[in-house]
Parts: C-alpha cells; sequence; structure tokens
C-alpha cells in the first residue's frame, strides 16, 4: 500500500482546512496513513513530512511497518502531552489541525495550555474522506476478508445441530475466522433464532437452534485491517408460506437496490429503492434502518445508504445493502452483500447464495 501518497493527499486538504499540520489522535486514521498496526500512538502530518509519536512498546514494529516516516519514541513516564506539544514546537506549527471527531476536549484544552501561541482549529472528516474511495490494495484486503468470511460460514453450515446455541453457533463462527486466516471477527457476530431475530441486532443468547424453523445470522472477518459483513437466513425446519413471502420480499428489494449501486447514484435514492419495494408489499413500517453503510478498516464507514443521506456514489466505495423486515413475536429476514462502485455500475462481492430453497439446511 502507497501510505506515502495517502499522506501527500492529506496535505492538499490543508489549505481548504486553513491548517498547517494536522495532528492524527484516531488510531485508525493512523494507520490508515502509514500502516502501523498497533495503537495508541499519535501522527503529525506536517507540509514538509511526519512524525509518529508513540513508546518504547512500539519502537520495533514501528520501524518495521512504518519505513520513511519520522518516529518520536518518549521514554517511560513521559506523557503523550509533552511528546504532542514538543513536535508542535519544533515543527513551528502556528495553525494545528485536530481530529475533532477523536481528540477529547481535555486534550484539547491540555494542548492549548501548554501551547499557548498556536491556534488549535478543529476538522472532521479530513482523512475519512480518503478512506471513502478504497484503492487496488484495499479492494483486494476486502476481497479476502470476504472469502474468510464465507469460507467460515460453509463450515458452520455444514455442522450446524439443533442443540447448538446461539452464543456457541457466534463462537464457532469467530474460530473458523482465525482457521481461515482472519484475525477476528468484524464485530460481534448476530445468531438471533425465529422471534429474537426480531431484533436487528440481537446479542447470542441461549436460544437453540432448533427452537424455532429459521435463524438469522449476521457475521462477518477482520482480515488484519480491512472487514467484511454479511447476513443470511438459513431454514432449520420447513419454509412457511409467512417466511416464504417476507424472504422474497425482503430479496427483491435487495436486488433492486444493488441495481440501483453505480456511479453518480445518491445514496437516498438507493435506500429508496428498497425502502419503497417493502413499503408496497404492506411492511414499510418494519424496515426500521437504513439500507447499508461503508466498509472498509471499520465494519461501519462512511458512505451511509440511508433515507436523506446526498453522498453522491463514486467508483471505489464499498457499501452493504441489507434491507430488512422485522416482526416482533415472530421474527425478522435480513439480507446483507458488500458491493463495490465500479467505474461502469457495481460488483457484488459476496457471493453466498440467496436463492430461498438454499437456505435450508
Amino acid at each position: 500500500m502507497d501510505f506515502q501518497a495517502r499522506r501527500d493527499r492529506l496535505r492538499k486538504s490543508f489549505k481548504k482546512a486553513g491548517v498547517e499540520a494536522l495532528l492524527v489522535t484516531d488510531f485508525t486514521n493512523v494507520t490508515y496513513l502509514t500502516g502501523f498496526t498497533g495503537d495508541d500512538s499519535y501522527l503529525l502530518v506536517r507540509r514538509d513530512g511526519e512524525t509518529i509519536l508513540s513508546d518504547p512498546r512500539y519502537t520495533t514494529q514501528l520501524e518495521e511497518e512504518c519505513t520513511g516516516v519520522d518516529l518520536d519514541i518518549r521514554a517511560p513516564g513521559v506523557p503523550m502531552l509533552k511528546s504532542v506539544t514538543k513536535n508542535i514546537a519544533a515543527a513551528k506549527v502556528g495553525r494545528l489541525g485536530i481530529e475533532a471527531d477523536s481528540m477529547t476536549v481535555g486534550l484539547r484544552n491540555q494542548i492549548a495550555e501548554k501551547s499557548p501561541k498556536v491556534e488549535l482549529l478543529p476538522t472532521s472528516g479530513l482523512v475519512e474522506e480518503l478512506r471513502l474511495i478504497k484503492d487496488g490494495d484495499e479492494i483486494e484486503r476486502l476481497r479476502r476478508a470476504v472469502w474468510q468470511a464465507e469460507k467460515a460460514f460453509g463450515v458452520l453450515r455444514s455442522t450446524l445441530r439443533p442443540e447448538k446455541t446461539e452464543k456457541q453457533v457466534a463462537d464457532d463462527l469467530e474460530y473458523q475466522f482465525r482457521l481461515f486466516g482472519g484475525k477476528n471477527a468484524s464485530f460481534p457476530s448476530i445468531v438471533a433464532v425465529g422471534p429474537r431475530a426480531a431484533l436487528p441486532h440481537a446479542t447470542p443468547g441461549e436460544s437453540r437452534i432448533g427452537d424455532d424453523d429459521f435463524v438469522l445470522i449476521d457475521w462477518g472477518a477482520n482480515d488484519g485491517l480491512y472487514c467484511s459483513d454479511l447476513t443470511r437466513m438459513l431454514v432449520t425446519g420447513k419454509i412457511s408460506p409467512k417466511f416464504e413471502r417476507i424472504y422474497n420480499t425482503v430479496l427483491e428489494a435487495q436486488m433492486r437496490a444493488i441495481e440501483a449501486v453505480k456511479p453518480g447514484a445518491i445514496a437516498h435514492d438507493v435506500d429508496n429503492v428498497a425502502r419503497a419495494h417493502i413499503a408496497k408489499a404492506g411492511f414499510g413500517k418494519r424496515f426500521r434502518h437504513g439500507l447499508g453503510h461503508g466498509l472498509g478498516m471499520l465494519v461501519h464507514e462512511a458512505p451511509r445508504l440511508a433515507v436523506n443521506n446526498q453522498t453522491v456514489l463514486k467508483p471505489g466505495m464499498v457499501v452493504t445493502v441489507e434491507p430488512g423486515i422485522y416482526l416482533p413475536g415472530w421474527g425478522g429476514v435480513r439480507i446483507e452483500d458488500d458491493v463495490l462502485v465500479t467505474r461502469n455500475g457495481h460488483e457484488v462481492l459476496t457471493s453466498v447464495s440467496k436463492r430461498l430453497e438454499d437456505t435450508v439446511v
């Protein structure tokens, strides 16, 4: 990955933001700009270079992962604040951008007190704006995370048993992610049997797979840097007419929305494609969340496919498309895929079958 090019693109935003340097305090953004996979470290990006501020625990790791970046390793017992103010002074920065969505008010005030001649300017989204568009290396990492998730799901499906609890299934999934090379789960897996599937973010509990005719599984793998996110329904009993109707409604809504994903499309409009279909089927009030979200180093990133979101989709963006219908007391159906916006339209990165007949275990 070309981390230097990322930092250079960031520097181009300084003039518009009115800053001479940016103190990056969001650990994910530090990783994005340098490749450093540790934490507890900041990055000072100047017009003429950059310095990682860290501590002795990471000296060797930083030297291995971040060639070409200056390092300031503070001694044990020296607070981060002292390292920050020292480097600001050395860089002769007069107008310092800070990540307002990451830096605490307390740290901001401490820096202001120790560096009274430096104007601290809150910024939002300077690095995140770069992260919206994935480069070729990032897309390959996302493909890898999808592959790990799908392989894990394949093993899980073949070993699913009625006596297993939701929590046991979720734990099995994470174990399989690791066996296929993943670091861990992108997020705590959701395994919800029958009526519990009416909770979009149900926490896996002691309900058993055999307690009802179907189970919702929402899972994703973290390959070490990038995340995948999928949802599928599995039928462990028989397909009831009600399940079939709701499943087909959600599936058609999802397929229509995926077809709407292309360069120039507005996030709100893509959301509305699925929402309108579900509403026409009589379940409008039962679709209670946005259609999807961006994917990348975090499982939930910009852009959001949601009501009133005016983001224009561009090639390189990766989003989830995950409509759902939730009926308290009965259960819910959600189907989710990861979709890459391409120059000519889109590519669905995920491939687990969604055909109704293939949901039967």
